[in-house]
């Protein structure tokens, strides 16, 4: 298992503990780095947390982000909301229920979840965030249409709450090739299928782009046809979910212009984690989906 997997495999364990860390300009100041240009804003991006453990604190993480245009912080727990919203950043995504090998797709699950999602969509609604994350779990041997029925069983329990707090409840898919061997949502058709059958504007999927790449590539056309199904996106460059440069087979500036190009108004969050300079990195991403 690589060290990347693990780190993002442990992510949904920890996120609802964080830093604690004030204006924006005053930091960027202070770091002697100018503000960026201003972005032009047809896509709100977000950085993911996990992937600049080791690499930046969390707190000149914000400080860099809000400096370089980004508008929030994604998979972070409670706990790290504060700092975030000190340099002018929301919590793009946060904990809702499940982890990535065990969730929905079992009915057993279900009333646990049920008390999982009530919580922590209630402390997303309080703090004014937009999405709560979910997963369907492994397959261990299930079909695909039982674990969609399972999946939209459980949705349905908690729908009608998510509904009348404002939270988007977003199912990630991920790749069962690589990195998350039996994984279930790992094809556009299974969360599109789920949606359907949920009926809901606040339950859809979390399109991470890096693990569509891998189980089904297509991916404009992906977007282009689903898009009324998918409410938050991540990058990450292939092979490698490293910097999304000319270094992998991903066009993301193309791909950021068939987003916008949909209306999408959520956020762009970039999960990748960096080989070389975080900040450069950081910098570089953004210049690339400011389409």
């Amino acid at each position: 298992m690589s060290k990347t997997r693990v780190s993002r495999r442990s992510v949904i364990g920890w996120m609802a503990t964080g830093v604690a860390g004030g204006v924006v300009a005053a930091q960027a100041d202070a770091a002697n780095e100018p503000p960026a240009a201003k972005p032009k804003g047809r896509i709100r991006q977000s950085v993911s947390r996990w992937c600049y453990n080791g690499k930046l604190s969390y707190e000149d993480l914000c400080k860099h982000a809000a400096r370089i245009g980004y508008q929030a912080i994604d998979l972070i727990g409670p706990d790290e909301w504060a700092t975030a919203k000190k340099f002018g950043l929301t919590a793009s995504m946060v904990p809702g229920a499940g982890s990535i090998g065990d969730a929905l797709n079992r009915r057993e699950n279900h009333p646990r979840l049920e008390a999982e999602f009530r919580k922590n969509i209630d402390l997303a609604a309080d703090a004014g965030l937009p999405n709560v994350i979910t997963f369907s779990g492994n397959r261990k041997g299930q079909a695909d249409d039982e674990g969609i029925r399972n999946c939209v069983e459980g949705l349905k329990r908690i729908i009608s709450y998510a509904e009348k707090k404002k939270i988007n409840i977003c199912m990630e898919y991920l790749n069962s090739k690589v990195d998350h061997k039996d994984y279930q949502c790992d094809h556009i058709a299974f969360g599109t299928a789920i949606a359907r059958q949920v009926g809901s504007p606040r339950f859809g999927i979390l399109y991470d782009i890096y693990h569509a790449q891998i189980m089904e590539g297509d991916i404009i056309r992906t977007i282009r046809a689903n898009h009324e199904y998918i409410l938050h996106y991540h990058t990450g460059g292939n092979p490698g979910r490293n910097e999304i440069d000319e270094s992998q087979e991903i066009n993301y500036t193309a791909v950021m212009k068939a987003i916008a190009d949909t209306g999408y108004k959520g956020f762009v969050g970039q999960e990748f984690v960096p080989k070389g300079d975080a900040l450069k990195a950081l910098e570089q991403a953004f210049r690339i989906c400011d389409v």
